[in-house]
């Protein structure tokens, strides 16, 4: 006679009925802790500025206007055409981990294998994955703030300590090792760096980067790591050449530089983005990830982004870029501080301007209404800035992203606004004059306070 295994048995005899369970959440709890990107958050309200019939000034997303370049878009084409269009090499196909070595080992004077090299879908996955790889629960990671807001999402995603280093307009958006010396601690298992900066177009300078690396050497555990976010390493400007901590004595074996194509050559859509690890192991793990995940980055781009790299013609175009930027942040920042109200430093590299906007808030009655606002429990807490930006978008048609985008802890107090001047510069033109007709339209602001607009996002 057959008998029931043991094990199965006992399962079955505790086994409860629908009624005895206690119900099961939906969604994981760990969910509530992934943030987002609020610049692609913003498009519901341009979209439904848009359907009004407004004209919208796009300053929210961070995407060159400039198209990706004929001589990568034909190489792309010609391989698609001769069928290189399947699965490869998860961790990419060796030409582009070729490539991107020759290029790093150029640019930062470093030697680097292409085992040591993961090709994944854009720059921003690598910073999911290191976070993931390397942090425990409980872990501190210290991290630029104001500063790309993914990085804070993942930390807290993951259960560990978020450490926000916190950048100063009077300061040009840099710091220092000893900023960094007061924030490491014996838990310290993660730095996350990015220069040029978004959002504040901010610039680590080589005698920066210097003391920072010999902090590191002194203070941190062996295990520790430094991200490096250099995606922006094309754009900069006065003549400035771009500067990695990888370059520092003792930072190779500690640091994953991460880059890729969508600032420097404008193909974000391409999604071609890139880490070198400190180790072969290392690297393994991130290719297996892409495993798990994606399989692999399409071939047949990949070898457009071996031509960004290798053909002459690609410099050319990204200077031709560059020299945009760089007129239209000559133009924007006096334009924006002769703004009663604003204050805008002038940013070294990426294509942003991050102006103080505080007095604006201040002329408009912006710090009342939101104190009124938060004292009556109305509707989701918001900041000063974040009132503003909503008043530019539905009032005048001008899209721009808080100073809370781009990290909530420790911005309080902090008003800023990011524009992006990856626009043309009449469109550029046309948005710094309606936000100078805004800055005085206090009635106007009282006005949307209180209209069904202002209700709907402020309660």
């Amino acid at each position: 006679m057959l008998t029931r295994p043991p094990v199965i048995a006992e399962v079955t005899a505790h086994k409860q009925s629908p009624r005895e369970i206690d119900p099961l959440p939906l969604i994981a709890s760990r969910m509530s802790r992934l943030g987002t990107e609020n610049a692609f958050k913003l498009g519901d309200d341009i979209q439904r500025c848009v359907d009004r019939g407004m004209d919208v000034i796009r300053f929210n997303l961070g995407a060159p206007d400039f198209r990706s370049a004929p001589h990568l878009n034909r190489v792309a084409g010609k391989a698609l055409d001769a069928g290189r269009s399947g699965y490869c090499d998860p961790a990419g196909i060796f030409p582009f981990r070729q490539a991107i070595a020759d290029h790093v080992r150029r640019t930062r004077g470093i030697d680097v294998t292409p085992d040591r090299v993961v090709v994944t879908p854009g720059a921003k996955p690598p910073i999911g994955y290191t976070v993931q790889t390397y942090v425990d629960k409980g872990d501190e990671v210290i991290y630029p703030s104001p500063g790309f807001p993914i990085y804070e999402s993942w930390v807290r995603f993951v259960g560990a300590v978020p450490v926000p280093l916190s950048l100063s307009a009077d300061r040009n958006f840099a710091f220092t090792a000893d900023d960094l010396a007061a924030l490491i601690t014996e838990r310290t298992k993660l730095i996350i760096l990015c220069s040029p900066s978004n959002p504040t177009g901010g610039v680590l300078s080589r005698d920066e980067l210097a003391g920072i690396a010999a902090l590191v050497r002194e203070r941190c555990r062996p295990d520790a790591r430094i991200y490096s976010d250099e995606i922006y390493e094309q754009i900069l400007f006065d003549g400035l050449e771009h500067e990695s901590i990888v370059s520092h004595p003792g930072m190779p074996e500690r640091t994953l530089l991460a880059s890729g194509h969508s600032k420097g050559f404008a193909m974000t859509g391409w999604r071609l983005g890139w880490t070198v690890l400190p180790t072969e192991e290392e690297a393994a793990i991130f290719k297996r990830i892409n495993i798990n995940i994606m399989s692999c980055v399409p071939p047949f781009l990949q070898e457009a982004g071996v031509a960004a790299y290798e053909d002459p013609a690609s410099a050319r175009e990204v200077r031709r870029m560059v020299d945009a930027f760089e007129r239209r942040r000559n133009w924007i920042v006096p334009a924006l501080n002769a703004i009663p109200g604003v204050r805008c430093r002038k940013p070294k590299g990426a294509f942003y301007v991050f102006p103080d906007v505080s007095g604006v808030c201040e002329r408009l009655g912006v710090y009342e209404a939101c104190e009124t606002i938060h004292k009556g429990g109305r509707g989701p807490q918001t900041t000063p800035a974040g009132m503003l930006q909503m008043f530019l978008l539905y009032r005048y048609g001008v899209a721009t992203m808080d100073r809370a985008s781009f990290g909530t802890i420790g911005a309080e107090g902090q008003d800023f606004l990011r524009l992006s001047i990856a626009n043309g510069m009449e469109d550029i033109r046309r948005g710094v004059a309606r936000m100078a007709e805004a800055a005085n339209d206090t009635r106007g602001f009282a006005e949307f306070v209180q209209s069904d607009d202002g209700s709907a996002l402020f309660g």
